[in-house]
Order: structure tokens, then sequence, then C-alpha cells
């Protein structure tokens, strides 16, 4: 069985997020540069069920855990 490939703005619309690529580089601009001593889901920025999402996703290495390493990805790239 092939793995579910997620859209970046699919993630987005699961955090309960605006998932128009203006708002999606919006999102990213005034969040990063996310320090790399910080867990992505540990950022001050997400709500606790965001949180505990991207928690879970990346634990269980879920269908989201590709996309979600590629936000981590681009909050960090300063």
């Amino acid at each position: 069985m092939e793995p579910t490939v997620h859209p970046f703005s699919s993630l987005f619309q699961q955090l309960g997020l605006p998932d128009d690529d203006a708002s999606i580089r919006a999102f990213i601009e005034s969040h990063r540069p996310l320090p790399d001593t910080v867990l992505m889901a540990d950022a001050a920025f997400w709500s606790p069920a965001q949180a505990r999402f991207l928690r879970e996703s990346i634990a269980a290495d879920a269908d989201w855990a590709t996309v979600v390493d590629q936000l981590s990805v681009a909050l960090r790239d300063a």
C-alpha cells in the first residue's frame, strides 16, 4: 500500500489555519526562524491541539509526518 502524500496546504487546513498560498507564506515569515533547539511541536505559537497533532504525527510516523517535516524545515530556514 502506498503512503498518502498530503499537500502542504492540507497541513494548514488540518491545523485550522488559512491554507491559501499568501497566508502560508505569511505564517512562515512571521514565525521564523524557529531555533534548532526548539522542537516544532513545542513552539509557542501552536495551540495545545495543534501541538498534539504535530507531536502525534511525527511519533506515529503518520501520513502527515513528511509534510510536518517540510513545515519544520521552512520555519527553520532563514
